[in-house]
């Protein structure tokens, strides 16, 4: 069955670089799953099924198209399996905490099928969208409600 991850929760990255993972995200999550690079700068935790449907949509790409191999790398060179410790931490490896500009304060964020994380202060940056903003880019999408 999908998992819809939904809420915003803060928490805080220690020196070592682990983060208790929100209670409410675990349960679907699970013990172990996987996290990558993902969009504006953010990082994506997606359980194991979420993970093999997102695979699958990589493999697809055309190999000869060198946008597809980009592509590829950028999800999967640096995807690392993190496992929940007996106090519901995970440790994001280095390379990831870089590339998120995780250091202290952070944000995970549900994303309906994966859950996103990020640095708190690119969160506020780009969590700047007004109501009218997300109805014009849904509508540029072709997509009405």
């Amino acid at each position: 069955m999908a998992c819809t991850f939904t809420g915003e929760y803060e928490h805080t990255l220690d020196t070592k670089g682990r983060v208790i993972v929100p209670a409410k995200l675990r349960e679907d999550l699970g013990e172990s799953f996987m996290i990558t690079m993902g969009f504006d700068g953010c990082l994506c935790a997606y359980p194991n099924d979420e993970w093999e449907l997102f695979v699958a949509k990589l493999r697809s790409l055309p190999e000869l198209r060198k946008e597809a191999r980009t592509t590829l790398r950028h999800f999967v060179a640096r995807a690392a399996r993190c496992e929940l410790d007996k106090q519901g931490r995970i440790l994001i490896p280095a390379k990831l905490r870089e590339f998120a500009a995780l250091e202290k304060e952070i944000v995970f964020v549900g994303a309906l099928s994966k859950v996103e994380i990020w640095s708190k202060e690119r969160w506020d940056e780009n969590d700047i969208l007004d109501m009218q903003d997300i109805a014009d880019q849904l509508s540029d999408l072709g997509i009405d409600f």
